[in-house]
């Protein structure tokens, strides 16, 4: 089966699993039919109504479509979702080249399920289940051949929009074309991280993960440390996730946690760390309490009206939240390198060293002997850590961080039993799972003895890969790099914290364009890292604000607009791959591109009214040219309601929750492509730049603006003040609310009369002037620096 043949999809079990598979499909712009039993105790005129009979999967789409976070990218992809109900509908699976049963996790259920599909089915269907723990062999007893080699494991993680990995397990009798057709769906169309995993209980990650939760709370118990303490450890400062242990639990839900756990301990009776996955009484307690975490509003942690508590698990009771602090942790958090972070933990001899060392021994030599028994490869366990848990780094590239060597000499010295094949590797030479020679990566097999390199994918493309050739770095400063991309394409890629624009980067973007417009076909400004861009260096704003040094702060607006209008103004073509956030400065920059190839996942703004200031590097002016030029040519329309969404975008500090959002709200046009696999992001900028080189690029027109003027002006006065009098808005959001709204009629002009994109660059830069001069900007700017939260004053 070809990647292209999976046009429509059937999601059997419209839970919050399946309900989350179906819209992430819809995401992928693919037709889905949602279906689930029909409800029992119908009345006898329900049961012939329809809307009676899909009320379990209707309700489940209403429930998606109210979710946070949203599971869709934009509320329109739900028309893709079709509801219906087995007994009415389960036939219209014969319309589907994909079917995923989501059923209730009982080996009963699902078997009479596929009974049915196996009757109604079209030859060639793949069929998947997302059981987390059900052998795949026991599934397809007493099915078709048909059914059985089309049948495997699609294990998704929750929520399926955001997390990346997707588990595929397989069977001895699996058509292996099929598996490495849905692979590539997956990642193609789903924008998944696959893993291969083996047909064992709770396959890679949650084996390892729940091993590692599990472990950290019996340690925890052993050395009677604190829940806040046990978090605090695990979390960043080993590279996990804030959310740590007993936070995460509260998230996925207790009674989720345990029945993972449980499952392990159940299904794996000769695993020598069997007993680890024993739930502690204090656990059992809060379950049968009720206390399940996010979900009913308590668990490990609760919020009250006088504070976050946590569980005491010593006594049972809730106390206010502790502030941890530990020596070993202050130094962590001031050490940005993660490799040295997690060294600084593990190796202190203060509590959080004699807790986090015990924590991650166990869990790295677990994985070790976890290796051929859930996955044939250490890269595989790393990854379904990195995409199904959020470790920035997984169990083997960790023991890396901290040095294979040493760590297994104190391992020893410990008492801990290291994997014999570990204890192998050391004594040939190999002193890392991972390494780096010629340009290229490598991991360690233990079957091989040696080094295996890592394949490149055409759609991988990585700025680390290629500046490994310091021939491809073109130039480079604190704050950006110029970076061959292949094909006479230039890349632009910043790297200060969150990639936020300084001057470093303004000076190499110049540079950049200069360079691309002599030896050339076009430039990609594309970063890796978590965002593309959070914005403009606020402290420099602030500081230059208290200084009062008004030219230098207007060298800076200038700076930032005159680079923007390069980028529009340029001879060849300047394309821009935001991801992530793009946020005030980072969305300014994105904007300015001729076009935009965005990742799906996407938090775009302007957000400078937040910190008491306006969009002034282009960003105000661009927004409303983009907004304006939807409107179709020769049309005389009213302009105000088009203007209006403008100034409500900036006004409100709109952020867009996904690429599609972002198109709707103005930042993104109808004409960007959107990529939904973030690791193909820069190859497809690329691949969108090469496209417009080679069609012809001509630069765009200078744009002229048709201004709402005085008129336009005094009805979006009128709105604020009537926001401010009905108590919705501050005196000080209504000043800034009026900078906008004069920008974006064109300041004190005629209406109708025509604007130059100069004239409103020019009205930004005056208006962003007058703000840092206000004492209550300056405090909101400050608020947001030290607090990380917005100021409303």
């Amino acid at each position: 089966m070809a990647e292209q043949t999976i046009k429509k999809v059937a999601v059997l079990g419209a839970g919050v699993m399946g309900s989350g598979i179906a819209a992430h499909v819809a995401n992928a712009g693919i037709p889905v039919l949602l279906l689930d039993i029909v409800p029992p105790n119908l009345t006898e005129a329900e049961k012939g109504q329809r809307s009676a009979r899909n009320r379990f999967s209707a309700g489940s789409l209403e429930k998606a479509l109210k979710q946070k976070p949203a599971p869709f990218f934009h509320a329109r992809n739900a028309e893709l979702v079709e509801i219906g109900n087995f007994d009415d509908d389960l036939a219209r699976i014969a319309e589907c080249d994909w079917v995923v049963e989501v059923v209730k996790e009982d080996l009963a259920v699902k078997k009479a399920l596929f009974e049915k599909i196996d009757k109604v089915r079209k030859p060639g269907t793949l069929i998947t289940s997302n059981t987390s723990g059900i052998p795949l062999a026991k599934l397809i007893e007493g099915r078709s051949q048909d059914f059985r080699k089309n049948f495997f494991i699609t294990h998704f993680f929750n929520p399926v929009r955001y997390m990346k990995l997707l588990e595929l397990v397989t069977g001895g009798e699996t058509d292996q074309n099929a598996v490495k057709a849905f692979h590539h769906f997956g990642e193609e169309r789903l924008g998944k991280g696959v893993v291969y995993g083996k047909d064992t209980p709770n396959f890679v990650a949650n084996r390892i993960g729940i091993f590692g939760m599990m472990y950290a709370i019996h340690e925890m118990m052993r050395q009677g440390l604190s829940i806040e303490e046990v978090d605090a450890i695990v979390g960043p400062p080993l590279g996990r996730p804030k959310s740590a242990a007993f936070r995460t639990a509260d998230i996925v839900g207790l009674d989720t946690f345990a029945h993972v756990a449980r499952n392990c301990f159940d299904l794996l009776p000769n695993d020598p760390q069997r007993d680890v996955f024993k739930i502690p009484e204090f656990i059992d307690k809060l379950i049968a309490a009720g206390k399940l975490g996010d979900k009913t509003k308590g668990g490990f942690y609760e919020k009250t009206k006088n504070g976050l508590v946590a569980l005491d698990w010593k006594s049972g009771t809730w106390k206010p939240q502790e502030k941890v602090r530990i020596d070993s942790l202050g130094v962590a958090k001031n050490t940005e390198e993660l490799d040295a972070r997690m060294k600084v933990v593990v190796n202190a001899s203060d509590k959080a060293g004699k807790y986090a060392w015990p924590v991650m021994a166990q869990t790295l030599v677990y994985s070790a002997n976890r290796l051929g028994e859930i996955a044939d490869d250490v890269r595989a366990i790393d990854q379904g850590m990195q995409w199904g848990f959020n470790w920035e780094k997984g169990p083997f590239q960790s023991w890396d961080a901290i040095g294979v060597p040493e760590s297994v000499e104190r391992m020893k010295k410990d008492g801990i039993q290291v994997p014999a094949w570990v204890t192998e590797m050391l004594a040939t030479g190999c002193k890392s799972f991972y390494k780096s020679e010629g340009g290229k990566d490598f991991y360690y097999d233990p079957k091989k003895k040696g080094y295996i390199a890592i394949s490149e994918k055409p759609r991988e493309l990585r700025y680390a890969a290629l500046k490994a050739d310091k021939k491809r770095v073109v130039k480079d400063n604190y704050g950006a790099s110029l970076v061959d991309l292949g094909d006479s394409v230039l890349g632009l890629e910043f790297h200060t914290k969150m990639n936020a624009l300084d001057a470093d980067i303004i000076s190499l973007l110049n540079d950049g364009i200069d360079e691309a417009e002599k030896n050339w076909k076009a430039l990609v400004v594309a970063n890796d890292g978590e965002h593309f861009s959070a914005g403009a260096n606020l402290m420099l704003v602030f500081l230059e604000s208290q200084n009062k040094n008004w030219d230098g702060l207007k060298t800076m607006v200038k700076g930032l607009q005159s680079a923007a209008m390069r980028m529009r103004q340029s001879n060849i073509p300047v394309v821009t791959a935001p991801f992530g956030m793009a946020l005030g400065g980072g969305c300014e920059v994105a904007m300015a591109a001729d076009a935009m190839r965005a990742h799906g996942e996407l938090y775009m703004g302007l957000v400078e009214v937040g910190v008491g200031l306006i969009p002034a590097g282009s960003g105000t002016k661009e927004l409303l040219c983009r907004t304006l030029e939807r409107i179709p040519d020769g049309m005389d329309v009213d302009l105000l309601p088009w203007v209006g969404r403008a100034f409500e975008a900036i006004a409100l500090a709109k952020v867009s929750t996904s690429a599609e959002e972002a198109k709707s709200i103005g930042f993104l046009n109808a004409r960007d492509g959107i990529t939904m696999h973030r690791d193909h992001l820069l190859h497809d900028a690329k691949h969108t730049a090469l496209g417009l080189a080679n069609a012809g690029y001509r630069k765009p027109a200078l744009r002229k603006v048709k201004a709402m003027g005085r008129g336009g002006f005094a009805a979006l006065k009128t709105m604020v003040i009537n926001l401010v009098e009905a108590g919705r808005a501050s005196e000080h959001d209504a000043k800034i609310a009026i900078h906008v709204a004069r920008i974006l009629t064109g300041g004190d002009v005629a209406p109708g009369s025509l604007v130059t994109e100069q004239h409103l660059l020019d009205l930004e830069c005056e208006a962003f002037l007058s703000l840092c001069g206000e004492e209550k900007s300056l405090a909101r700017i400050q608020a947001m620096l030290t607090t990380g939260k917005p100021l409303r004053n």
